[in-house]
């Protein structure tokens, strides 16, 4: 990173050592291209198709564990559907026991490591020291940590706040459209986002309001494509992008030649 031939760092990885690559770059007046973590919230509206949201919600929630930047870290639902929207997701995890991944049919694998299980571990049992209820999971043997449903999740709790990175659905329940939007902005990360209503115009009014690189309307935030620009702001980056033209614009630089016509 420190060589002078080395014109642009492009770092994908945590918060924390996105901030380390950043100093040590911009000493050296080097461009950054960062692409850090995320803890992004699916927000659900009263109007909401409530077996696609909860589709959703399982997806960006548990594929891969929840270790990927863009899984979706915070359940936003608005309280007239939110009883109902935890006890579908509850019945949508209850046959996801994590195996080996080579297994057949195998839907929950391992974390990277049983320090990170103990990690997921501290939060939940924060999370329900804080208040939260523990509706189903919340224990682990060595890596394998069972996927797991949190309820009347607080923007104050451990799991709340955290990138989680393991496969753990905290539910916060809003009473507006107000209140979501501020729940979703309420954390320092700003990567992805989901919608969930029948109503497209609102949720693209919504979209325009939140703090977040890629929203998702009526999808799921764990969602990338080779012609769009990943990226986000806040701790998940430095708004940067990447992928199809921006690449260009990340890792060329113009130059501009004139020619005297006299």
């Amino acid at each position: 990173m420190s060589s002078p031939r080395t014109g642009v760092i492009a770092f994908t990885g945590s918060s924390a050592a996105g901030r380390r690559v950043g100093e040590i770059a911009g000493r050296m007046l080097k461009r950054v291209s960062l692409e850090l973590g995320g803890n992004n919230a699916i927000i659900v509206l009263a109007d909401a198709d409530l077996d696609l949201a909860v589709r959703c919600g399982v997806g960006g929630a548990f594929r891969h564990q929840g270790q990927v930047c863009m899984a979706t870290g915070r359940h936003l639902v608005h309280e007239s559907v939110a009883d109902e929207y935890v006890r579908r997701l509850t019945d949508a995890v209850a046959a996801m026991a994590p195996v080996d991944p080579s297994a057949p049919g195998a839907a929950l694998g391992p974390l990277i490591s049983t320090a990170q299980a103990e990690r997921v571990q501290e939060i939940v049992d924060q999370a329900v020291a804080g208040g939260a209820r523990l509706v189903t999971g919340g224990a682990h043997e060595g890596p394998f940590y069972e996927p797991t449903v949190l309820d009347g999740v607080d923007e104050r709790n451990a799991a709340f706040r955290s990138e989680i990175f393991g496969p753990v659905a905290p539910v916060t329940r809003f009473s507006s459209d107000e209140e979501a939007l501020r729940l979703a902005d309420g954390t320092d990360y700003g990567l992805t986002a989901a919608i969930h209503t029948r109503d497209v115009g609102r949720a693209l009014g919504l979209a325009q309001r939140l703090r977040v690189g890629m929203i998702a309307i009526n999808g799921q935030t764990v969602y990338d494509a080779p012609h769009i620009p990943m990226g986000g702001m806040g701790a998940s980056g430095n708004g940067s992008r990447h992928g199809d033209r921006w690449n260009l614009d990340e890792f060329t630089h113009w130059q501009w030649v004139t020619v005297p016509t006299t």
